[in-house]
């Protein structure tokens, strides 16, 4: 088993900026990627970015040139720097790790981003 606990969201101006931080702990070895998907008041689940345990990335369109995933394989733990934050990026941000043989996926309790206008 593994679990997530992500912190950093909140409240932040259009233009700013912010921070999203993901822990995992259990059976860590058994992770290839990790990431970060979003989900706003009726729509469906998107992913924004995520990234291997070998450091490839892959973004949303929306996101290139504004968020950036990065990873630290010894602290277990995978961040989201959220740069140039619009309105429409409000949404409750989850983290995913992704089971490096069965692609089961596990899921964080999610965390509030809203960006005002």
């Amino acid at each position: 088993q593994v679990q997530l606990v992500e912190s950093g969201g909140g409240l932040v101006q259009a233009g700013g900026s912010l921070r999203l931080s993901c822990v995992a702990s259990g059976t860590i070895f058994s992770i290839n990627r990790m990431g970060w998907y979003r989900q706003a008041p009726g729509k469906q689940r998107e992913l924004v970015a995520s990234i291997a345990s070998g450091g490839s990335t892959d973004y949303a369109d929306s996101v290139k040139g504004r968020f950036t995933i990065s990873r630290d394989n010894a602290k277990n733990t995978v961040f989201l720097q959220m740069n140039s934050l619009k309105p429409e990026d409000t949404a409750v941000y989850y983290c995913n790790a992704q089971h490096r043989w069965t692609n089961y996926d596990y899921w964080g309790q999610g965390t509030q981003v809203t960006v005002s206008s």
